[in-house]
C-alpha cells in the first residue's frame, strides 16, 4: 500500500489502476482492506478497525483517495465534499484536441450501475468541470480537470460527450484500450481541511511529471 499520509484522523493513499476502492461483486482485493491491514501493521491495532469511506474514484482510474480513521473525521470530510470546499484536480488524457483550450462543461447527467449519460435538466443533475489544456499533438491532449461537482463517471462522460474520451475508456468511446487496461485519468492533488486541527493541506500523487504521456518527449 502506498500511503502519502497518516495520523489519527486520516489515512492519505494512492491508489494505483485496477484496484477498486471497496470490495463489489468481483471480490477482488481493494483499497479499503488494505488500508484496514496496514493499519492494524503499522499502528499494532489487532481485531477489526474503523475506516471511512469518504469518496469513490473509478477502478480503473488512478490517484489520490482519503480515508478516515474516525466517524467523526468521515462525517467532517463528507461535509467538506458536499459542500465543495475540498480541491480535487484531475490529469486527464484524451484523444483529438479540443478546440477551446480552457472552459467550463456543464451537463445532467443521470447514472446507474451501467455508468451516466447525459440527459434533460428535468431528469438528471447538474454536472460542471472547469478544463484546461496542458499541451497536445493534435491526435492526444492532456488536460487538466477540476471536478465542481462529484457525480458519478462524470468527467469521462463530458469528456467523452464534447468529442474527446479519455484515452482507454472503452465505455465512453475510447477507440483502443491501453496497456494496462486502465484508463488515462489521474486523480493527482487533493486539498482539504485537516478533520480536527483545521489545517489546509494538500496531497500529490507520486507520478505527476509527465504523466502519462508527454509529447515533448
Amino acid at each position: 500500500m502506498h500511503v502519502l499520509y497518516a495520523d489519527n484522523h486520516l489515512l492519505v493513499v494512492y491508489k494505483p489502476g485496477g484496484l477498486p476502492v471497496q470490495a463489489d461483486a468481483s471480490g477482488d482485493e481493494d483499497l479499503l482492506t488494505q488500508g484496514k491491514v496496514w493499519i492494524r501493521k503499522d499502528k499494532n491495532k489487532p481485531g477489526d478497525v474503523y475506516l471511512g469511506l469518504v469518496h469513490r474514484l473509478d477502478r480503473p482510474a488512478r490517484g489520490v483517495v482519503v480515508l478516515a480513521r474516525t466517524s467523526k473525521a468521515a462525517a467532517r470530510l463528507s461535509l467538506q465534499f458536499r459542500e465543495h470546499t475540498l480541491e480535487k484536480l484531475y490529469r486527464v488524457a484524451v484523444h483529438g484536441k479540443p478546440r477551446q483550450l480552457s472552459g467550463t462543461l456543464r451537463d445532467w447527467l443521470e447514472s446507474d450501475e451501467r455508468g451516466s449519460r447525459i440527459v434533460a435538466p428535468d431528469r438528471g443533475k447538474e454536472s460542471l468541470l472547469d478544463y484546461r489544456v496542458l499541451h497536445s499533438d493534435g491526435a492526444r491532449s492532456e488536460l487538466e480537470v477540476t471536478l465542481r461537482t462529484g457525480r458519478k463517471h462524470q468527467i469521462r462522460c463530458q469528456l467523452a460527450a464534447l468529442g474527446h474520451p479519455v484515452l482507454g475508456d472503452l465505455r465512453y468511446g475510447a477507440p483502443q484500450p491501453l496497456a494496462d487496461r486502465c484508463i488515462a485519468l489521474l486523480a493527482w492533488r487533493l486539498t482539504l481541511t485537516h478533520p480536527t486541527t483545521q489545517e489546509r493541506m494538500t496531497f500529490l500523487a507520486p507520478e505527476v511529471s509527465g504523466w502519462p504521456w508527454d509529447p515533448r518527449g
